[in-house]
């Protein structure tokens, strides 16, 4: 039964919520961890199968060294250390879509341990440290929906069973539910710099579970925790912790106990909901997997990997900031993705003014690529383009709203800047200086009383003067030699 997570602001005060996140990533191999069949997402159930992920007798796994290569990559970049002996284990417990009755994990002696990420908070930064990350099997997955006879009965897809995962376990460290989505975002854009995962929530390559608890404020002890799964967004996850904080607290005021259990997140309602009782690693009966010799990564093999670790995120924007005379601002944005870091320096390099080329991309580009809902890669202009465009308004030659015109007609034809700039007859601001006074005069001539308050010290009223001049000419004029003209009419 769900339970209120109105608290009143003064019962929220007295309590501090601990959190702890479990991420669970797919690496993107194109096989399975311990056989040869494929990962690939969307072909029908239990037709990417064999012997050795069906859990049949006698069938023996095989580890998948590029899973491993992804896996040690993925921890060095959250600074982790990288223990040279793991141990795969089996970690029993019985479910309809785990065909072996158990699951290949790491249990003791994980592949790495003692990492962090920074995320920013309110405060500043904040150092959030990771306990270990793991390698595992994925189990099957059961179907309740879109199969015939799916109101009475329950399927099984067996398609996803022995995909490689990491588990990524934090510590402790996370105080909020706005805490807990940075960290998530951060830790989700570092991954996808590293290429080992696509971190794709709707296809299930990124999911996360949130340990929460509460506990009187100064308190060092922690409070019981409870664990919300299957949550597949963070907006969604941050909206969780934050209800689940509340009926905590709404517990321990009402003079209850909190109950170690796991529970599921109801978005539609904004509730959890208990689902079962908490198991301990006891619970499992783990111990180490008899088919798999140690995972022994030596150092000649970790400096090999290492040589693949690129350029992350929090390093990459201060590099561009110094690189490029962008704000933070600029290169947090740029930063987004790897593909579209690797566009705009491509671009930056090549013009003559990167803080232009930072600007168009965020005044013009990314704005319209928004509206139509397309991502970067999808652009009909290309970051080569933006330069191009760049350098037109940084020489003189288009006005800003030269430009924005044609932007818009890239996008209406679908594509690049240069091919339109090339199929409009390369249009060019006027520099023509004569037309220029002529519309200047009529300008003037028009609005005597602006004239007026300009040479009694209102100087601000030039603005309107330029307005009027560049809407008469419309938008051709060089706005520089505009200013020239008229400071000099006006004077």
């Amino acid at each position: 039964m769900a339970t209120t997570a109105d608290v009143s602001s003064p019962a929220r005060a007295k309590y501090e919520p601990v959190i702890g996140l479990e991420v669970h990533v797919q690496l993107l191999t194109a096989s399975k961890i311990f056989c040869s069949c494929s990962t690939k997402f969307g072909n029908p159930p239990n037709t990417n199968v064999c012997p050795v992920c069906l859990g049949l007798p006698g069938a023996l796994p095989v580890l998948n060294r590029k899973a491993v290569e992804f896996a040690t990559l993925a921890a060095m970049a959250i600074n982790c250390r990288i223990n040279e002996t793991s141990i795969f284990a089996r970690k029993n417990y019985f479910y309809p879509d785990l065909p072996k009755g158990y699951q290949i994990s790491q249990y003791d002696k994980p592949l790495a341990e003692h990492g962090w990420i920074n995320i920013p908070t309110s405060s500043g930064t904040k150092k959030i440290g990771i306990t270990r990350v793991h390698l595992e099997e994925d189990a099957g997955k059961s179907l309740h929906e879109d199969f015939a006879g799916s109101s009475d009965t329950t399927a099984v897809d067996l398609n996803r069973s022995g995909v490689p995962l990491i588990e990524i376990v934090s510590e402790p460290d996370i105080a909020s539910p706005e805490e807990a989505y940075e960290y998530l975002t951060r830790l989700k854009e570092i991954i996808l710099y590293t290429g080992v995962s696509d971190c794709n929530m709707e296809e299930g390559s990124l999911r996360c579970d949130g340990n929460i608890s509460v506990r009187p404020r100064g308190q060092k002890e922690f409070g019981t925790k409870t664990e919300v799964k299957n949550v597949n967004s963070f907006r969604f996850i941050r909206e969780a912790l934050e209800y689940e904080i509340g009926r905590q607290i709404d517990v321990i005021e009402s003079g209850g106990k909190i109950t170690q259990e796991t529970r599921l997140y109801n978005s539609a309602e904004g509730k959890t909901y208990g689902m079962r009782s908490k198991e301990q690693a006891h619970d499992y009966r783990y111990f180490p997997e008899p088919d798999l010799l140690p995972l022994v990564v030596d150092e000649k093999w970790r400096s090999e990997i290492l040589k693949t670790l690129p350029e992350l995120p929090e390093a990459r924007r201060k590099r561009m900031v110094a690189d490029y005379g962008i704000s933070d601002q600029d290169a947090g944005v740029l930063t987004l993705t790897r593909t579209l870091a690797n566009q705009f320096e491509e671009a930056a390099k090549a013009a003559k003014n990167p803080k232009r080329v930072a600007n168009l991309v965020q005044s013009e580009l990314m704005g319209r690529l928004k509206a139509r809902g397309l991502e970067i890669e999808r652009s009909p202009i290309s970051m080569k383009g933006v330069a191009v465009s760049a350098d037109l308004v940084e020489s003189g030659a288009i006005s800003g709203k030269m430009l924005k015109d044609l932007y818009d007609l890239s996008f209406e034809r679908s594509k690049d800047f240069p091919q339109v700039y090339e199929d409009e007859g390369r249009p060019e601001q006027s520099r023509d200086t004569s037309a220029l006074e002529k519309i200047i005069d009529e300008v003037i001539a028009a609005n005597p009383k602006q004239v007026e308050q300009y040479r009694g010290g209102k100087k601000t009223v030039a603005a309107f003067f330029v307005g009027q001049v560049m809407k008469a000419s419309k938008g051709q004029a060089n706005p520089q030699l505009v200013n020239e003209l008229l400071a000099k009419k006006l004077e």
